[in-house]
């Protein structure tokens, strides 16, 4: 491991202190709370969907969460890393594909992702 990778080690270290992500991939559902800042006040807004896409980066590793809403599809993309934003794996999904992409041009029934079924 060179200098760079062990400084970036270190420093997602730090940033996941008393924090865990679960392990989660392209295909399963999952529910982001992110923590938004507006003046003095707090909150907290969730976006449940489907992951979409994973990029692993080192620290600059984010995930691409789909939903639709009222008929609308909406992306958004995560950092993985931020300390702002707590992820909850909701369902495994079963998909043969990194990025579903695909899922773009699809409504209805044929944009369902399979449920993991462990035996």
């Amino acid at each position: 491991m060179n200098l760079l990778q062990q400084v970036e080690q270190e420093h997602i270290s730090k940033l996941l202190k008393g924090k865990e992500i679960p392990p989660f991939k392209a295909g399963d559902n999952v529910r982001v709370s992110i923590k938004i800042k507006e003046g003095d006040n707090e909150r907290v807004q969730a976006f449940e969907g489907t992951v979409i896409g994973r990029k692993n980066r080192g620290i600059n590793s984010s995930f691409r969460v789909r939903k639709v809403s009222y008929g609308v599809g909406v992306e958004r993309v995560f950092p993985l890393y931020s300390p702002n934003i707590d992820i909850k794996r909701v369902r495994e999904g079963r998909v043969r594909r990194a990025k579903l992409y695909y899922l773009r041009s699809r409504s209805g029934k044929s944009a369902k992702i399979a449920q993991l079924t462990h035996f």
